[in-house]
């Protein structure tokens, strides 16, 4: 018996995501979902995805679930991100392919993850401790209630890998203040939490050390009818976070006036001429030019054209733009590039293409806004 039992608890431990219940006071119960992943910074597989997505589902149609906590193991990291190794296998399994299936199914499904998160009936919970990048933001800021720490570290790198700051980016990265939104995209520049709070992408600033303890206390919260429990979250968050944290100041906010005077081009070559010859002493401004310079240039003409098309989009309509340029960049060769220097040979000198902006030509860009063929005639996101 005893080693059934101990080999059911290992299989269920090396599960990628793992999903629990915890009963409450009031009699209503609390879903609690926690990325399984520590290792790889709880970057996100097509499987976590999946199997988040089905139990959000399942939490979604319960009554008996007040709230629902999505966080992840250890401390490093909520989500680095999505698993782009896998990704890589698949660009070179099928190159030049607009309609990788395999890229097709991360994509549109991760995507449709983070619609859910977004419109999702009930209040989620997330606790953004450590790294929140790529991926990991798309989970992030859909949700109603966004905790960080003084450990929070908030990006969207995509400029170094060749892609461009997917997951809804376009959607919310804009709704910024100023020009942040486009800053931190060309830039890749982290965010801590004083600067996540600043830039309206989290609500409550809490102590790392206290995330067992607000776990807890969520059990204890007087949970009411669905209507009522946004506000039952609310009103015991303000109280937890009203706590004393020792965290670094907002860059953001010492900078505002710097980055708007940098990002106020009126082409996309003044924007970067600027940003990269940024001349001050900062440490923070400067690593965020001499990543622009080092960046792809292709991944900066689609952040600035993105900016352009997506202005007066809706949130279903960014995800259903990004998924096209998402596979069409699965297709040119500036992804699967990035991905090789960062993390496969590890070189860091990505050989871009083009390799200069001079070079990226106006058909080169509209190249990336072509829809693949989908599978049915129709965008897999087309019901959102």
């Amino acid at each position: 018996m005893e080693t059934s039992l101990s080999s059911k608890l290992q299989k269920e431990s090396a599960l990628p995501v793992l999903c629990r219940v915890a009963e409450t006071a009031s009699g209503h119960r609390i879903g609690f979902a926690q990325l399984n992943a520590e290792k790889a910074l709880n970057a996100l597989s097509l499987q976590m995805i999946r199997l988040l997505d089905t139990q959000l589902s399942a939490w979604d149609k319960d009554d008996s679930i007040a709230c629902v906590v999505l966080h992840g193991a250890g401390e490093k990291a909520f989500c680095a991100g999505a698993d782009i190794r896998a990704l890589y296998r698949a660009m070179h399994e099928h190159p030049g392919a607009a309609d990788n299936p395999q890229a097709l199914a991360f994509f549109s499904e991760e995507y449709r993850l983070d619609y859910r998160i977004h419109t999702y009936s009930k209040p989620i919970l997330v606790w953004g401790g450590g790294i929140v990048m790529g991926g990991g933001l798309g989970l992030f800021a859909g949700a109603s209630h966004r905790i960080v720490t003084e450990t929070s570290r908030v990006a969207m790198p995509e400029i170094s890998i060749g892609l461009f700051p997917d997951v809804g980016g376009s959607w919310f990265l804009r709704r910024m203040p100023g020009n942040l939104g486009l800053f931190v995209s060309l830039t890749g520049a982290p965010l801590n939490g004083r600067d996540a709070l600043f830039a309206g992408l989290a609500d409550h600033l809490v102590p790392s050390a206290e995330r067992q303890s607000v776990f807890e206390r969520l059990s204890t919260a007087p949970w009411q009818a669905a209507a009522n429990s946004r506000a039952v979250l609310s009103a015991l968050l303000s109280e937890i976070s009203g706590a004393q944290v020792t965290a670094p100041d907002s860059n953001v906010e010492r900078h505002a006036a710097t980055i708007e005077a940098l990002c106020t081009g009126a082409t996309l070559k003044q924007l970067l001429d600027a940003i990269s010859g940024y001349a001050g002493e900062d440490a923070w401004l400067k690593r965020g030019a001499a990543t622009l310079k080092a960046g792809s240039p292709t991944t900066a003409a689609l952040i600035w054209e993105l900016k352009q098309r997506a202005q007066e989009l809706s949130l279903p309509d960014v995800l259903r733009l990004e998924l096209i340029v998402a596979l069409q960049c699965c297709a040119h060769p500036d992804f699967a590039e990035g991905v090789r220097a960062l993390l496969i040979d590890k070189d860091n000198a990505p050989r871009w293409t083009p390799s200069a902006l001079a070079d990226v030509t106006p058909n080169w860009v509209a190249g990336h806004f072509v829809p693949p063929a989908w599978p049915q005639g129709v965008s897999p996101l087309a019901d959102l």
